[in-house]
């Protein structure tokens, strides 16, 4: 999988952008925009499974709502089965029938790293199944988050964040939006 379907299906924007975290961009990388399509969402896949194929997973466990395509992608080609961590009154869980079994292979799936944070509720609730966590894929990672496990991804992008007090758009006057999930959009 190469950036330009990524520049094709519109999932990297520029303009002047609030992150989830509260910094500010001029890029966003918005995971959607490439996953709406479902040809480019299995070669997405495709590509994840292939970093993990030699790990023996033998259950993706994607985070909710982003993780959910891309983790139901690598799950079909990685040949496991597919459950997600959703948050419920502010805590991540594992809902809908959804069970582990004690020593299974975990591989955690995310649409885009940023911070980290999500995922390391998610490795938290895990803990609690007695699962062995292989490690963690996406299809992006954005920023250097400290992660207990190996991370591998299809594209690193390393575009420059501001505080709000530093941000050189927000001093020109460019107006500003927000696209991310916990921004309430």
């Amino acid at each position: 999988m190469k950036e330009k379907n990524f520049i094709d299906t519109g999932a990297i924007k520029e303009g002047h952008f609030l992150l989830s975290s509260g910094l500010h961009s001029d890029h966003y990388f918005q995971a959607q925009s490439l996953l709406k399509y479902p040809k480019e969402a299995s070669k997405a896949g495709k590509a994840i499974a292939r970093l993990w194929k030699k790990d023996g997973i033998n259950v993706v466990v994607s985070l909710a709502i982003g993780g959910i395509v891309i983790g139901q992608e690598v799950a079909r080609h990685l040949g496991t089965r597919h459950i997600f961590l959703e948050r419920k009154k502010g805590a991540m869980k594992l809902e809908r029938g959804f069970s582990l079994d004690g020593g299974e292979r975990v591989l955690m799936i995310e649409d885009v790293i940023t911070t980290g944070g999500s995922l390391l509720e998610g490795i938290e609730v895990l803990k609690n199944y007695g699962v062995m966590i292989a490690g963690i894929g996406a299809l992006v990672l954005r920023g250097k988050p400290e992660l207990p496990y190996p991370v591998r991804t299809l594209l690193v992008i390393d575009w420059p964040t501001y505080t709000k007090e530093d941000c050189p758009l927000c001093r020109s006057g460019v107006p500003i939006y927000a696209p991310g999930s916990k921004q309430g959009n």
